[in-house]
């Protein structure tokens, strides 16, 4: 009698291979907790780098146009034309960079003196393409806000609300210029476990606002530093928090204004140096106006157009700027011509940043890409040892019809079925302990429960009975179970009564106040279909054994 091809009894004997012995499903849990781990462990390197990308891109908006040093002259014009743009939101001045600034406190030989990035920005236009409002950190609680708040939190004193200066960068107490400075600009800004501050010593003392900072610029002129530094004094009207700690603790804020003043890139008198001279005066022939400049200019998208696309639009933009000021007489003072000019997206202005957090996420899934060898040697082992259990089983099909490829087929399915089962389970499993980790994480903070400890002793104790009874019957392997069982809930149990908390996901060093906790599926499901595929593979060779085994032969094994 001939058997028909395996379509109609692998199937069946991969169901009864797999639920007739406890070992395939040991193989099952662990291929469903190897993906469980890639899964978490990337979905949270995931969501910090998203995190990451999301408050960089608070402060600049979507695209950037750049010439440091001298600057774009009319840029006015240059944003009007950005913003007649269908992919441009709105778009901002700014001036970029690098001062001195004498902090308020010091030692007895001195207040502290710190390097610091600074830029000019105009305040409102610069809210419309970032969130330089939203991050401001001296402003009244926006509604529901104040619940999550400490009890102690300075920021419920409506006397702290120092929005309004910021907005208008002065000190309308005083009328002083106003600086804007990143929250751990301040030593004395220390960042708590639950993402607040404590400001040590005493909040009078040592909260910024209200304080005054000496800032100094170095104007340069023709691609040489100036020998005439400027310094001036700036009354500290708020601090910002943007989620990036290099620009927290690096960037002070002032108005576009008041950079321009300092770098001497303001509007004024523009002289000819090399011609004739003014027959009234003797000196150099005034021949127009020198326009302002701005080192950068920030983009802001519309909705629904990527950094990417604009960037092209904007780079058009430029170009039609630059040859409109060519062929315009009464602009005596050039723009940079678009090759000059970088123009890039928020992400590769901000690629030193995110660029190496990104490559420890592609690193991590390569390393965690060896759960599929893991996966694969499981599968192997535990189907080599079925293959020799039920060679009499084989045989007995090979002696009844029972083609080669049939047999294959059976432990490939039954291969399939392990891989589907244990990737499915361990993709919810790392569903869940993601969705649920900041939960998780806050009970590792808390004293273990009571009552869980007490349970943990309990069935300990329980499993100490069991295998001092299966000792007396004589048991060595429940007697043995029972001791393993009782050696670690005993030590589960003496670890929850001494665990006070632990505090893994700090604020103050991570700078994120919760965990990640979105699920990375596009990794999730390239795990799965890696432990499926290498669960089949580690089944194949075992497989093919089977496949070549001699009925005779088995039907004399053993």
């Amino acid at each position: 009698m001939m058997l028909p091809e395996p379509s109609m009894y692998a199937a069946l004997l991969a169901n009864r291979y797999l639920t007739s012995r406890i070992i395939p499903l040991i193989a099952v849990a662990a291929v469903a907790l190897c993906v469980a781990l890639v899964v978490i462990v990337v979905s949270v390197m995931s969501g910090f780098l998203d995190m990451l990308r999301t408050s960089g891109r608070t402060m600049m908006g979507d695209v950037v146009v750049r010439y440091p040093i001298s600057g774009v002259p009319y840029y006015q014009d240059l944003i009007d034309r950005i913003e007649a743009l269908p992919e441009a939101e709105a778009a901002t001045p700014a001036i970029d960079t690098f001062g001195l600034i004498e902090m308020p406190y010091g030692t007895e030989e001195g207040n502290l003196v710190e390097t610091v990035q600074v830029w000019g920005i105009e305040p409102v236009s610069f809210s419309r393409v970032s969130d330089f409002e939203n991050i401001l950190w001296w402003k009244a609680p926006a509604p529901g806000e104040a619940d999550s708040l400490r009890a102690d939190d300075p920021r419920l004193d409506e006397s702290k609300d120092r929005r309004a200066d910021a907005m208008a960068m002065r000190d309308q107490r005083t009328a002083e210029p106003g600086i804007v400075m990143g929250m751990h600009m301040s030593i004395f800004n220390e960042r708590q476990s639950d993402g607040s501050y404590d400001f040590r010593n005493g909040m009078d003392r040592y909260w910024m606002p209200g304080k005054s900072v000496e800032l100094t610029l170095v104007p340069i002129k023709g691609g040489k530093l100036s020998a005439e530094p400027e310094a001036r004094e700036f009354a500290i009207v708020n601090e910002f928090q943007s989620g990036v700690f290099q620009i927290d603790k690096n960037r002070a804020l002032i108005s576009l204004g008041d950079a321009q003043e300092m770098l001497r890139m303001g509007a004024g008198v523009l002289y000819d140096t090399e011609g004739e001279l003014d027959p009234e005066t003797g000196g150099p022939l005034e021949i127009g106006t020198s326009p302002a400049r701005a080192t950068q200019v920030l983009v802001k998208a519309v909705e629904g157009v990527s950094p990417a696309q604009l960037r092209l639009a904007v780079s058009d933009a430029y170009e039609s700027f630059w040859k409109a000021s060519l062929a315009d007489p009464e602009r005596l003072v050039k723009p940079p011509d678009p090759f000059s000019v970088t123009i890039m997206t928020w992400e590769q202005q901000l690629a030193d940043i995110i660029g190496p957090v990104q490559k420890e996420r592609e690193l991590m899934r390569i390393l965690f890409s060896i759960v599929y060898i893991v996966c694969a040697g499981l599968v192997l082992s535990i189907f080599w040892a079925i293959v020799y259990e039920k060679t009499r089983d084989i045989g007995i099909l090979r002696a009844i019809g029972a083609s080669r490829p049939g047999i294959l087929g059976i432990f490939l399915i039954y291969g399939l079925v392990i891989g589907l089962l244990g990737s499915i389970m361990g993709a919810l499993l790392g569903w869940l302990v993601v969705s649920n980790i900041n939960g998780i994480h806050d009970a590792m903070g808390e004293p273990a429960p009571v009552w869980l400890t007490i349970s943990a002793f309990s069935v300990a104790g329980m499993l100490l009975v069991f295998a001092v009874v299966s000792a007396v019957k004589g048991s060595i392997l429940r007697w043995l179970m029972g001791v393993i069982g009782f050696l670690v809930l005993a030590a589960v149990g003496g670890g929850l009564a001494l665990h006070q908390g632990f505090l893994l996901w700090d604020p103050s060093v991570y700078y994120f106040e919760d965990v990640p906790n979105e699920t990375d599926w596009f990794t999730a499901l390239l795990t799965m279909g890696g432990a499926v595929l290498f669960s089949v593979i580690g089944a194949a060779i075992p497989a093919a054994r089977a496949a070549d085994t001699d009925p005779v032969t088995a039907l004399r094994y053993q």
